[in-house]
């Protein structure tokens, strides 16, 4: 009997057109951005210390030195994931770009891989994070991080894409990476930096289970139904059918959303329903602000007096705030010296949440909001978004996604012409360009 994983295995030979890896290259790029302006952080230093002291090799670290390819994987996965502005796959729950990008970025630059091996690997490895990640069901959610947990599979898929390992040579690396998977979520208890830990980690795991299968290394074929396997384990209401479910549809990384604020997406369209009745109030009082949403982003974000900066990216009240007070939220918006300010401190108090049951019932396939502002008169103004920016059912426009990559490498001090050779270089791979013109011009 076929297992899932040989399932799976089988789906990710299915033919991709041009307009696939076009899309690959957008997903490459704002991963680019997104590690660049992690780099620049607290946490991206911590990373990049570390890789500066491994060996040369030729897959560059992003603000950092040239190493080999397990050793970029690491720190590179760590970088995406700090701005909370990575992409999102909204029934999965999880940010395929940090995990998958890194492993196949640095294995591609070092084995001299084409565009079109990076893109195509791309796809796969999103593809075989999404569809293991629809499956683990949201009992999962509560306890583990689930951008860990499907991670290892992603990025495995996606380096056995690139070293063009057989059939079963790719079962096994996805049994070695699900056998080491994990990711619970204590670190969002704790002011720590264990996030960009886990993305890490999986990206470097899945990366090191593709490497050993090509040498041989067998591993389980039925890592995800087993009775001792990764959905008995860790996943007590899974959907094993999610796996193999819609064969011919087309490739999820279509339906996996950019983000474009610095905060949890759970977090996103309230901002965008605060940014849509900004204008009606036009100098009046808010006296209060009311937000109705689903279950997971008050579980994640009813933060109403954050201490950190990765508590205010996980605060619904701060967003709204922010949101209402300043307009469309900077890179700065949710640092200490915004938590700080007097005027957002006293909009977060005046601040209510509520679970919202069409919107929950909505969840996961649609992450919604519902905002009323109550103004000083008694007057209430509302707005309901049901897909956040971003999301396939209100998307960002290519330019956009091009002008956030730019954004956030200029706000780690990435020269323009250097930022522009990366634009061009990554557009340039869905046309069959070598890796090694990206991965020259990396900042």
């Amino acid at each position: 009997m076929t297992s899932l994983t040989e399932g799976l295995v089988a789906l990710l030979a299915r033919p991709i057109a041009p307009a696939d890896r076009a899309r690959a290259a957008l997903h490459l790029l704002d991963w680019v951005g997104c590690a660049a302006a992690g780099a620049a952080g607290e946490t991206g230093a911590v990373f990049r210390a570390h890789a500066a002291r491994q060996p040369a090799g030729a897959a560059k670290v992003i603000l950092g030195p040239r190493v080999g390819a397990r050793d970029a994987t690491l720190a590179n996965g760590a970088l995406g994931n700090v701005l909370e502005m990575d992409d999102v796959h909204r029934e999965a729950i999880l940010h395929p770009g940090p995990v998958v990008a890194p492993a196949a970025l640095a294995l591609a630059a070092e084995r001299g891989a084409d565009g079109h091996a990076l893109l195509d690997a791309l796809l796969r490895g999103y593809e075989a994070m999404i569809r293991i990640g629809r499956a683990m069901g949201p009992a999962h959610y509560r306890h583990f991080h689930p951008t860990a947990s499907c991670g290892t599979f992603g990025a495995a898929a996606a380096a056995a894409s690139l070293l063009g390992l057989p059939a079963e040579r790719t079962v096994w690396a996805l049994g070695n990476a699900g056998t080491q998977t994990g990711g619970v979520w204590q670190c969002r208890a704790e002011p720590v930096m264990t996030k960009q830990l886990h993305t890490a980690h999986a990206a470097a795991t899945g990366l090191q289970a593709a490497l050993l299968a090509a040498d041989g290394l067998t591993g389980p074929r039925l890592i995800l139904e087993a009775p001792l396997g990764v959905f008995a384990g860790l996943a007590p209401d899974a959907r094993p059918d999610r796996v193999l479910a819609e064969p011919d549809a087309p490739w999820l990384m279509h339906a996996t959303s950019f983000k474009p604020w610095p905060a949890c997406r759970h977090c996103h369209a309230t901002i965008d329903a605060i940014l849509a009745l900004r204008g009606e109030v036009a100098g009046r009082e808010v006296t209060r602000i009311g937000i109705g949403t689903y279950g997971d982003a008050l579980t994640f974000c009813d933060r109403p007096a954050p201490e950190s900066t990765v508590q205010a990216k996980f605060s619904l009240q701060h967003a709204a705030a922010v949101a209402l007070h300043d307009g469309r939220p900077p890179l700065d918006a949710f640092a200490p010296a915004a938590i700080a300010r007097p005027e957002l401190a006293a909009l977060r108090a005046r601040t209510t949440l509520v679970q919202d049951p069409a919107l929950h019932a909505a969840y996961p396939l649609r992450y919604g909001a519902a905002v009323t502002l109550t103004l000083a008169d008694g007057s209430e103004l509302r707005r309901t978004v049901p897909d956040a920016l971003g999301d396939p059912e209100n998307p960002l426009a290519e330019g956009q996604i091009l002008d956030k990559a730019r954004m956030l490498m200029a706000s780690a001090g990435v020269p323009e012409e250097r930022i522009a050779a990366v634009v061009d270089a990554a557009l340039s791979l869905a046309d069959g360009a070598p890796v090694a013109r990206l991965n020259d011009v990396l900042p």
